[in-house]
């Protein structure tokens, strides 16, 4: 005796025709959506700013020709990188060599002729203009090139919303000459839930690094760094802090990605101002810095002419749209004239 399975009624075949007319407004609606907000991103969190079209254009002269090297900064590098690129094509027979390590370096290597150009991410001290004087008798001259934000960053999926100085003192400093409180917590800093436990987890400047004496002076009054800040080259801060959901640590604007977040910073709790370029140019953003390049000049004397073509450059409207296009901030027309003049 044997007992058949029912017969299972006959099902339609698949339909091979499927209509999608009614979903093209969704889809065209849909990707009008994500232009939008490619927009709106790209307009709030990076767009290039417009060089101020009073500067002048670059003129290309004749007989320019030679080796140029330059040490310092690594803060510059991308800015001294295309701007040398853009050089040498202009003019075939000079080559830019480039050894940016920190502006500490900069100050030795243009005292023992090692180096024509020295940018710098902050001023010389006193004393390595006082060693500069002593060897050549006269003072090193110095030349305003972009304007930078030194910006405090966090892990993107960091939610917290902005910052006193006196709590990035309590942060990264252990002699607190602000006044307030070491903070070793994201909860010490007003974060709840699961934040409200982590560990806050230091990243920085090595001390070679002219922006880890200028986050010192300006950001912690001159105070000393806590120990536990793990000190590394500009780009490796951001690097580091996109990897560390808890990392925390400082670098020039020009190093931001999407991976991280830009804290706002302000003097007194409810007042955070972004590092944007308005902020920078109006002196409302508190970590706002000059970045410079020195060079060897003899009083009353024009400085040679392959290093004075090379700094006209920077400061043109093409070396400015370069400042630009390395994510640091160009200078308006007014400082490009005081530094080319001197005056600044």
């Amino acid at each position: 005796m044997s007992i058949s399975s029912p017969k299972q009624p006959d099902s339609p075949p698949p339909r091979t025709d499927i209509n999608f007319s009614m979903n093209i407004p969704m889809l065209l609606g849909g990707a009008c959506v994500m232009l939008l907000g490619c927009w709106i991103a790209w307009y709030f969190v990076w767009r290039p700013f417009p060089v101020d079209a009073a500067i002048a254009r670059y003129t290309k002269v004749a007989d320019v020709r030679g080796t140029l090297m330059s040490v310092g900064s690594d803060t510059l590098l991308e800015v001294m990188l295309k701007c040398s690129r853009a050089f040498e094509q202009l003019y075939p027979g000079v080559t830019i060599q480039l050894d940016q390590k920190g502006s500490g370096m900069a100050p030795p290597a243009l005292i023992e002729g090692r180096a024509q150009l020295a940018p710098m991410s902050r001023l010389m001290t006193e004393e390595e203009v006082a060693a500069f004087e002593r060897k050549f008798g006269y003072k090193p001259t110095v030349y305003t090139i972009a304007l930078d934000a030194l910006a405090v960053y966090v892990n993107k999926d960091n939610p917290i919303r902005g910052m006193t100085l006196q709590q990035v003192d309590g942060i990264f400093s252990k002699s607190l000459k602000r006044g307030g409180p070491s903070l070793e917590t994201w909860g010490s800093l007003g974060l709840s839930g699961e934040w409200a436990v982590r560990p806050v987890t230091l990243y920085g400047r090595d001390s070679a690094s002219g922006t880890h004496e200028y986050f010192r002076e300006h950001a912690l009054q001159s105070g000393v760094f806590k120990t536990t800040v793990h000190e590394v080259i500009s780009e490796a801060v951001v690097e580091d802090v996109a990897n560390e959901p808890s990392g925390i640590g400082y670098s020039g604007i020009g190093w931001k990605t999407s991976l991280v977040r830009v804290v706002p910073i302000g003097e007194t709790a409810g007042h955070f101002v972004e590092p944007t370029y308005h902020n920078a140019i109006d002196g409302a953003y508190p970590l706002a810095r000059f970045l410079y390049v020195y060079v060897n000049r003899r009083p009353g004397q024009p400085v040679d002419k392959l290093t004075g073509e090379f700094i006209k450059y920077v400061l043109s409207r093409e070396g400015q749209e370069a400042v630009v296009q390395a994510k640091f901030f160009p200078l308006p027309a007014k400082v490009v004239a005081e530094t080319l003049h001197g005056t600044n």
